[in-house]
């Protein structure tokens, strides 16, 4: 990005021109007192040309004009063009590991949690334009969705694509946690960071959640845990009718919040309780203040300075003034 800017590096310099109208002043009412009178019957036969004697009583605004532009010399005049370049110099890879149990189909957040989850994560891959982003699903097992990526648009068509069904039902959290830190263990990233989002308490999988935590925390990765759904009640699918829609009933919502608290302390993290819509929304703006990526802004500045040419210019005056008053002038009384 390009701008320039004008300004004077010496300003105090420009309360000089105050004394240029009282100058301007003493030259006249001096000039008028000085200039020699002769009185005759007639003047025509030595008469000079109008326009020269109006020139030559003009003469003295040169000099006016010359120590105008000498005093704006003074106060260096100059233009600077400012050269902006952004330079990322930290970079961070992000691993979002999202619960796809059918837990996640709970109607506590609107219209259900999966479906809240999924338009808040695509806000915020929309706010990490500079960061690489990939997606871990989980449920009685976990895969690699899609890997961490700066493409940002496949990363929402991957958000948006998903759905409940595909995966062992469960909530394997410690595989969960497992796959995104193989996700982030070869990430040359000078910060990494893993969204680990459930619903539940661990009851599937063959990976301890405190040993991925191990593992994470030894790879310097962060991990910032979510537990979503509402305190006490909320209606939950159970089984399905004949015609294979679910049947929801109201089931008491469990989450195991040590556990999480203890993944997320463990690896510099925090904990979030997203209880509703706009909770969890305020939790993904959070995590996106306290992972910014550095962009320095280096300046690149080019000064074209004026005075030089204020300078010439006022010594022109001068010389001209000089040059008419001993030329053409020259016999003017």
């Amino acid at each position: 990005m390009n701008s320039s800017n004008f300004e004077f590096t010496q300003p105090a310099f420009l309360w000089l021109l105050i004394i240029i109208p009282i100058l301007a002043f003493w030259l006249y009412i001096s000039r008028n007192r000085n200039q020699a009178k002769l009185s005759i019957a007639s003047t025509k036969a030595i008469q000079q040309p109008g326009i020269y004697n109006y020139i030559y009583r003009a003469l003295w605004v040169f000099r006016l004009l010359a120590l105008t532009l000498l005093i704006v010399a003074l106060a260096r005049p100059r233009n600077v063009g400012v050269t902006t370049k952004s330079k990322k110099n930290r970079g961070i890879d992000i691993v979002m590991a999202t619960d796809v149990s059918g837990s996640m189909l709970a109607r506590d957040l609107k219209p259900n949690r999966l479906e809240a989850l999924k338009e808040v994560a695509e806000d915020f891959v929309d706010k990490r334009p500079n960061d690489r982003i990939g997606i871990v699903l989980y449920a009685g097992e976990s895969y690699t969705k899609t890997p961490i990526t700066t493409d940002k648009s496949i990363v929402k068509r991957t958000i948006s694509s998903i759905e409940y069904g595909g995966i062992t039902d469960g909530t394997a959290i410690g595989m969960g946690l497992g796959s995104a830190v193989n996700r982030l263990k070869q990430s040359t990233a000078k910060s990494k960071v893993i969204i680990l989002l459930t619903d539940g308490v661990n009851t599937a999988g063959s990976v301890d959640p405190k040993l991925a935590t191990e593992l994470a925390k030894g790879l310097g990765i962060k991990v910032y845990t979510i537990g979503i759904g509402t305190n006490g009640m909320a209606e939950m699918p159970y089984a399905k009718d004949y015609n294979g829609e679910l049947i929801y009933k109201p089931m008491k919502v469990e989450i195991d919040e040590k556990l999480l608290n203890y993944i997320a302390e463990e690896t510099g993290g925090k904990y979030f309780r997203a209880t509703s819509n706009n909770k969890l929304k305020t939790i993904y703006e959070e995590i996106d203040k306290l992972e910014k990526t550095v962009i320095e802004d280096i300046k690149y500045y080019n000064y074209d300075e004026l005075y030089r040419n204020l300078v010439i210019a006022a010594l022109v005056l001068l010389v001209l003034e000089y040059l008419l008053k001993n030329t053409l002038f020259k016999s003017f009384i």
